[in-house]
C-alpha cells in the first residue's frame, strides 16, 4: 500500500473525513500529492487541530 493510500485510510478511518472530500483534495493536489493535507485544510475539510494530527501521523509513519 502506498503512503498516500495509507494517508487516505487514516483520514477516512481515524479522522472521519468523508471519502468524497478526500477525493476532492486528491484531485486538487494531483500535481503535488505531498500537499494533500494543506489542500484539505485550505478547503475547510479538516480543522487546524486535525491538520496537526495528520502531520504527527505523517512524521510517525516515515520512521
Amino acid at each position: 500500500m502506498s503512503k498516500q493510500a495509507r494517508l487516505v485510510e487514516f483520514l477516512n478511518q481515524e479522522l472521519a473525513v468523508p471519502t468524497d472530500a478526500i477525493a476532492l483534495g486528491v484531485r486538487q493536489s494531483a500535481s503535488m500529492p505531498n500537499l494533500l493535507p494543506m489542500v484539505l485544510w485550505q478547503y475547510g475539510i479538516v480543522t487546524t487541530y486535525q491538520l496537526e494530527q495528520i502531520f504527527d501521523w505523517l512524521e510517525a509513519s516515515t520512521g
